[in-house]
């Protein structure tokens, strides 16, 4: 536990009245849970305090909770928190606002400074993990509602705890959460992993059209047309990633998606060897040593990031 950080992060909290919460581009389940669980916490602690979680939103994730519409400009001296986002360009929904001071909290390797006051640790499972932390070792106030959120996004950054970077704290913290708010943790796997049959379906064309080299990279193009065609939408390959761990012929699989509505491709890239994150970064994208994404419009990109990624598993292979 970080007292030290803490009471920093939670007098700053009590200092402002105007708070603004956001997280990255393209939300996960951690990113949203972890901004709606501090904007309730909060705003319960502190019931006369304007606090707002920004971004844009996803229909699937409304289930956690609904996002806030301010009008950036006419928010004045405000504190703005970013969550589970190491980059400043992929804040989502701050712009126009001006913020007095920012707080980063997030859980990837450190890229850019924010401000004076951030706390980094890579190795926590999550951003949710560090929300928890300080909701729990403070005085923040918490329901059921805000500890499942917390919950939903510690499991599902995790993989379900299955990643390297769950450690014997994720699962002190995790235990002080279930034993402060009892929460049914078996209803909320049932609502962060119950899918329609459309997504079951898709999730078979992935299976069935998977390319894998011979240096174990994996990658499946998944074009407009079949998004349309499973009714499924351009957020959902990401949603199914982590399902292709474990796989013994595979070291890196990537999912190209076609994303009609912004206009680009979505690349969610995973792991089990290979650091990864630096060729993303590479790519004007980012994230963990084992799980990370780029965004971009640009198909030579995509090309030539494949290749990259190709040659990272023969590398790997040759080393061990």
């Amino acid at each position: 536990m970080n007292k030290i950080i803490i009471k920093k992060i939670t007098k700053k909290i009590k200092q402002y009245d105007t708070i603004v919460i956001a997280r990255h581009i393209g939300p996960d389940p951690d990113a949203i849970c972890s901004q709606i669980a501090l904007r309730d916490s909060i705003k319960l602690t502190y019931p006369t305090k304007n606090v707002f979680a920004v971004g844009v939103g996803v229909s699937k994730f409304k289930k956690y909770g609904n996002l806030d519409k301010p009008d950036n400009k006419t928010l004045k001296n405000a504190l703005l928190i970013t969550l589970d986002v190491p980059n400043y360009c992929r804040v989502d929904g701050i712009e126009d606002l001006n913020p007095k001071e920012i707080i980063k909290i997030d859980h990837h390797p450190f890229e850019e400074e924010f401000g004076p006051l951030e706390w980094i640790n890579d190795n926590a499972c999550s951003t949710s993990q560090l929300l928890t932390e300080l909701i729990l070792y403070s005085n923040l106030k918490i329901t059921e509602n805000i500890a499942n959120n917390l919950f939903i996004g510690m499991v599902s950054d995790s993989d379900r705890f299955l990643l390297p970077y769950t450690t014997i704290d994720t699962f002190k913290i995790l235990s002080l959460l279930l034993e402060r708010t009892k929460i049914n943790i078996t209803k909320q796997y049932e609502k962060l992993y119950e899918r329609p049959i459309e997504e079951v379906k898709f999730h078979g064309y992935l299976s069935e059209h998977l390319t894998v080299t011979e240096n174990g990279f994996a990658y499946v193009q998944i074009s407009k047309e079949t998004i349309k065609k499973y009714g499924v939408d351009a957020s959902s390959p990401s949603n199914m990633i982590n399902d292709f761990n474990y796989i013994k012929d595979i070291l890196v699989w990537t999912f190209i998606t076609e994303d009609e509505k912004n206009g680009q491709y979505k690349v969610n890239i995973r792991s089990r060897g290979p650091v990864i994150n630096e060729i993303a970064a590479k790519y004007h994208g980012g994230g963990h040593k084992f799980a990370s994404g780029v965004k971009t419009k640009d198909w030579a990109d995509i090309e030539n990031m494949m290749k990259d990624l190709d040659n990272s598993c023969k590398e790997y292979k040759e080393n061990i």
